[in-house]
C-alpha cells in the first residue's frame, strides 16, 4: 500500500520527497511500470491497474509519461539527497521523473 500511493504520487507530481530507504525501493517498482507502459494495449493496461489503481494516473501513465521514455532503456527516476529530517534524523531524498 505504501509503494502503491508512494507510485501514484510520483506519477502525479512527478517529484516527491521522501526516505531514502522508500526511495530505492519505489525506484525499483516505478521502473518496471514504465518498461511495462511503453507497449499500449489492454494487457499491459490491465498488468499496470494491478499496481495503479488511480484511474487519472494510469490514463496520464500511458498517455503522457510512457511515451516520452519510448526510447530510453531505463533509468526513469533520479535520486538527489536532501538533508536530514529533524525529528528522527532520517535521511531525506527527492524523487523525481527524469526528463
Amino acid at each position: 500500500m505504501l509503494l502503491r500511493n508512494l507510485s501514484i504520487s510520483l506519477l502525479d507530481k512527478g517529484k516527491i520527497v521522501t526516505t531514502e530507504a522508500k526511495a530505492k525501493e519505489l525506484r525499483r517498482h516505478i521502473e518496471k511500470i514504465i518498461t511495462i507502459a511503453k507497449v499500449d494495449n489492454f494487457n499491459t493496461r490491465r498488468k499496470v491497474a494491478r499496481f495503479i489503481h488511480d484511474e487519472k494516473t494510469l490514463k496520464a501513465l500511458f498517455t503522457e509519461i510512457a511515451p516520452r521514455y519510448s526510447d530510453r532503456p531505463g533509468g526513469y527516476t533520479r535520486i538527489i539527497h536532501k538533508g536530514f529530517r529533524a525529528g528522527d534524523g532520517a535521511e531525506l531524498v527527492v524523487v523525481e521523473l527524469v526528463e
